[in-house]
């Protein structure tokens, strides 16, 4: 509950505007669950039609460890020269048809063989049969037996080989591991159930991320719903890549390890399959989970929970974290394991410090250049009021000249009296005349008559 109330809390401060109610984060959360849960249904259901090749898949790296400590069992032709070294397969096929022809007398052996499909069977079938009795044997006497035996020098040669290398001869040895077993009816049931459902949840973890990403971050705007898909394709990635490295070099080591150590101890190997299989789904996933990193790292740096800084500050303590983290993971207790865990995730992990600090960087060239253009912008709004005032002033003059008449002439005449030649107050220059108005010429007989007759003629 400490937790859902934790991520509750960054719903609401990486994306609301408001604070939403509890009730309504449950809901968020319940609509999150119902889409996870007919996603797994129907990829389980896609899966549960091929569980055969999927039950095949994970036993493959037994049958490798069983392969290879077989082959190793095998003669080296170069360290042995003349004598025939047979494949794991056709050792295994050598030692079923000798405890078949057991019980044949010479001539009923010699028509068995002639009707087989390999003719080299026959030789490596008498092979097993003498190497076993030779093995009865004691250790200081297997040498003279051999010589004893009276067969072709080519046979002791193979005979010699295979003491030295030490295969098994026994059909059942390693059967164990092939088929496996089963103690309980409904167990093989079930294990198909619980390999359907793992594989279906690989199979739709690009969804499964997408409604976890949409609960944990609501309100994504346009640009980070198309940032979305990549960042989902890239932890898809990181998942197969993780479950992919697990299964082919980690995986096989594991066991064989295992199947080393018991036999050191002779112990006989016998593994059920539900727990192999139980065991081999664990080991993938967390490895896929654990190469996850990247992506739960940036989504903390995303939501201001981690920064450059505080990563590259802790590196040491991160180091040690993932260290325990692998031992606690990996199963087996030898330092390569450990190291193969362990290594990619360190790797990963200073890549995030990277991606972390590219982060930071471009956030801050981002606030820069927020604020240059808001500096442009502050300028041109100034550069605007001051044209805006200007163009007040010369519309308010303009009303007041239309309104009252342009008196600033007067203005202009009273500080700069000298720039103006009144001929009302100072005359006019000798050689200039002046024009008067008509109205105004001296000497007009207009202007001698008397008062009555100009009001008379202004009534006229």
């Amino acid at each position: 509950m400490y937790l859902l109330k934790k991520v509750f809390e960054f719903r609401e401060k990486a994306h609301s505007d408001h604070e939403k109610p509890f009730l309504e984060h449950l809901e968020d959360l319940r609509v999150m669950i119902t889409r996870i849960v007919i996603t797994l249904v129907i990829s389980m259901v896609i899966c549960f039609s091929f569980q055969g090749q999927l039950m095949s898949m994970l036993r493959a790296p037994a049958e490798k460890v069983l392969y290879t400590k077989q082959k190793e069992s095998m003669p080296d032709g170069d360290a042995h020269k003349g004598i025939k070294v047979p494949t794991v397969e056709i050792w295994n096929e050598a030692k079923k048809v000798e405890q078949i022809v057991v019980g044949l007398d010479e001539g009923q052996r010699e028509v068995f063989f002639r009707n087989l499909e390999n003719p080299e069977l026959e030789f490596h079938a008498k092979c097993v049969s003498l190497l076993r009795a030779i093995k009865a044997m004691p250790k200081d006497k297997q040498s003279g037996f051999v010589r004893k035996l009276g067969v072709d020098d080519q046979m002791v040669r193979q005979l010699n080989a295979l003491l030295e290398s030490n295969p098994d001869v026994e059909v059942n040895s390693g059967s164990n591991i092939r088929m496996m077993s089963a103690l309980k009816p409904t167990e093989t049931f079930m294990l198909s159930m619980k390999l359907a459902f793992f594989a279906g949840m690989v199979l739709a973890f690009p969804l499964l991320l997408m409604f976890v990403l949409q609960f944990v971050l609501p309100g994504l705007h346009a640009k980070e719903r198309r940032l979305l898909w990549p960042a989902m394709a890239i932890g898809f990635g990181l998942f197969l890549s993780g479950v992919c490295f697990a299964y082919f070099f980690v995986l096989p080591r594991a066991l064989l390890f295992f199947y080393e150590w018991s036999g050191n101890l002779g112990v006989s190997n016998d593994w059920r399959i539900g727990d192999y299989i139980t065991f081999a789904i664990q080991f993938t996933l967390l490895f896929g989970l654990s190469f996850e990193l990247p992506v739960v790292v940036m989504v903390l740096v995303k939501l201001g929970m981690l920064t450059y800084e505080t990563m590259s500050r802790t590196r040491s303590y991160a180091i040690l974290a993932i260290y325990v983290a692998a031992a606690v993971i990996t199963p087996t207790p030898d330092i390569m394991t450990l190291n193969l865990m362990a290594l990619p995730m360190l790797f990963l992990y200073e890549i995030c410090i990277w991606l972390a600090w590219f982060d930071r960087k471009k956030n801050r060239e981002a606030k820069k250049r927020e604020e240059e253009e808001l500096a442009e912008r502050r300028k041109q709004w100034l550069i605007q009021d001051e044209h805006a005032a200007e163009n007040k002033h010369d519309v308010d003059h303009h009303e007041d000249v239309e309104e009252h008449g342009d008196h600033g002439w007067h203005d202009d005449y009273h500080h700069n009296p000298e720039h103006y030649h009144d001929p009302y107050h100072h005359g006019l220059p000798e050689d200039e005349e002046w024009a008067q108005p008509d109205d105004a010429v001296v000497g007009d007989e207009s202007s001698e008559k008397p008062k009555d007759e100009l009001d008379n003629d202004k009534k006229s």
